[in-house]
């Protein structure tokens, strides 16, 4: 039948709840890009339970002996004449001793070699003893003197068993990777990244759905599309306490001339090199819609009207605009390689007729398949990523990088987000993080706001005037900010507590008690500037010893130029 094909087979898997599994004992498994890519989930990806602990417990002695007799080979093929037997003592003694710690330390039936091994142990001390003399060189008696005082330090040939504690270097090396996989574990699944932007809550979601074929169809119930699913598959993207509206539409390319403009404005073709699973090379030439000058074209429609819904303005509901073009013939993809795309003010979804499309992802050495006749699934992750920021399993961001960096050992489950599988139903994972990103937008703002509250107020100048208007506004002031850090608190403790439903009904108390203390903030600030404002008609006058000088300098020259004559006698 068309479109049934086998599934891709894994070892993990993310369950609709919280919780989650990786089978550390089934494989060889691998899945991602068929060719260049990064990150791609290898036999090796996991910690390998035969390789290590399975190899310790479970060998044999047959094993230990190839085992040793080859680690012995290998070591002193590399061994010329001329090394001195000190020399060759020591590497005979590192040989042993590895062995000894890996696969004789701790184990509850001791190997008949393990104790011939004990043996030469002894045999090597007492050897390693005859070096000690006068007429060795001095290099030579310091490097047995070193290997005689490490073998006395030894505890290789306990008989207790060790249920608590295992040295061996392979379940250090198991546990270190398995460590390193719960922590990738919390980056992808419990705690993943998210796209860039703002992502706020919204009481209501309005989904405008835009069906849009190449020509006029009768009823929206005779489109090729499964409408109950795509609505239940939105629907899961709501959080506690939101409500969702579906308004679906029907367009039609041969009536509506400028949505056929813009269609086929952002119609492109490409060649692709194409390499297969199984090394063959070809070329592809793929249709495609090239996802930037289509918004920008549809923008453009009847002003920007196509876009805006009856809640455009709203604080309260989201308009989510998407649009779904359905094409018959070729193969129709979204900048060459997607089923959709999530752009700031829209989705896109591609529907064509081909039900086997060879994606550039490959599973267990077969290619990936993709139906190209239900793109649901595509849809959905692409209407996660604009409504919430939600991203695909296998990407993650690193900080080392300071970029975004692939792991598709993580990219499993029936949910929107994972390559490996056709199901597109959500995780609790997945609703747990779209809470979280809108409960960080909210957290961030609201810090925001609160801060540049604080900063108008250190920046106002204060006075002896300003104390008593300022005092009088102090109590308004103290009011709303502990309110707003009362929400942070009580927010925090519920999310704490993954009570996310107790969050989102306090997110919009946040946002008003956040602006209600910059307005507050405001309102004293504007009740302060008449103080700044009024003229003073105090003039203040300081005086001081040169000051004093001055003044007397001055009236001594006053006085002497106007100091009445006496006026002197005419004489003839």
């Amino acid at each position: 039948m068309l479109g049934l094909y086998p599934e891709c087979l894994v070892d993990s898997w993310i369950g609709k709840e919280r919780w989650a599994f990786l089978d550390l004992t089934a494989g060889p498994f691998s899945w991602g890009p068929t060719v260049g890519g990064e990150g791609v989930r290898t036999g090796i990806s996991l910690p390998n339970v035969e390789k290590t602990i399975g190899a310790v417990i479970e060998i044999t002695e047959e094993e230990a002996e190839d085992k040793l007799q080859s680690v012995v080979q290998e070591k002193f093929s590399l061994f010329g004449d001329d090394h001195h037997a000190v020399d060759v003592l020591l590497a005979e003694m590192d040989i042993y001793e590895l062995f000894v710690f890996r696969h004789c330390k701790g184990r509850r039936v001791k190997l008949a070699l393990c104790e011939e091994l004990e043996e030469r142990m002894g045999d090597m001390k007492s050897e390693m003893e005859t070096f000690q003399g006068e007429e060795q060189e001095e290099i030579h008696r310091r490097k047995a003197a070193e290997a005689i005082k490490r073998m006395e330090q030894w505890n290789l040939f306990t008989d207790a068993y060790e249920d608590t504690k295992n040295y061996t270097v392979a379940r250090d090396s198991f546990l270190s990777h398995l460590g390193a996989t719960l922590w990738g574990s919390m980056k992808h699944i419990v705690a993943p990244s998210s796209a860039e932007g703002a992502f706020h809550y919204y009481e209501k979601i309005s989904y405008q759905l835009f069906f849009i074929t190449q020509e006029k169809v009768k009823h929206i119930d005779l489109l090729p599309v499964e409408q109950n699913a795509i609505k239940q598959g939105l629907a899961s993207f709501i959080v506690p306490g939101q409500k969702v509206q579906f308004h679906p539409h029907m367009l039609a390319l041969s009536e509506d001339p400028a949505l056929a403009m813009a269609f086929s404005v952002a119609r492109r073709a490409a060649t692709v090199p194409v390499l297969l699973v199984n090394g063959t090379y070809k070329t592809s030439v793929r249709s495609y819609l090239d996802s930037f000058i289509l918004q920008h074209q549809l923008r453009r429609l009847s002003g920007g009207e196509l876009l805006r819904g009856a809640h455009f303005k709203s604080r309260s509901t989201l308009e989510v605009p998407v649009f779904w073009f359905i094409q018959e013939g070729d193969p129709l993809l979204i900048d060459k390689h997607y089923q959709a795309k999530a752009l700031l003010d829209m989705v896109i979804v591609v529907q064509s007729s081909q039900s086997d499309w060879e994606s550039h992802l490959q599973c267990n050495g077969q290619s990936i398949l993709w139906d190209l006749r239900n793109p649901l699934k595509a849809g959905l992750a692409a209407a996660a990523e604009h409504l919430a920021g939600l991203v695909p399993l296998h990407l993650t961001y690193s900080h080392a990088h300071e970029n975004a960096i692939q792991d598709w050992l993580w990219s499993f489950g029936c949910n929107p987000f994972a390559s490996t599988s056709s199901g597109w139903h959500t995780s609790l994972f997945q609703s747990d993080t779209i809470a979280r990103n809108y409960i960080v937008t909210s957290l961030e703002e609201s810090v925001q706001l609160v801060n540049s509250a604080i900063d108008l107020l250190i920046m106002e100048r204060t006075n002896d005037l300003s104390f008593k208007i300022f005092k009088a506004q102090e109590h308004s002031l103290v009011a709303s900010y502990n309110s707003v850090v009362s929400l942070w608190r009580q927010i925090a403790g519920a999310v704490g507590d993954i009570r996310y439903g107790d969050s989102m009904r306090s997110l919009s108390m946040l946002e008003e008690a956040s602006q209600r203390f910059l307005e507050t903030t405001n309102a004293t600030l504007a009740a302060l500037h008449p103080i700044h404002c009024t003229r003073q008609r105090q003039v203040e006058v300081q005086f001081d010893i040169s000051t004093l000088l001055g003044f007397i300098v001055v009236a001594a020259i006053l006085l002497f130029l106007l100091r009445p004559r006496r006026p002197k006698p005419k004489i003839n």
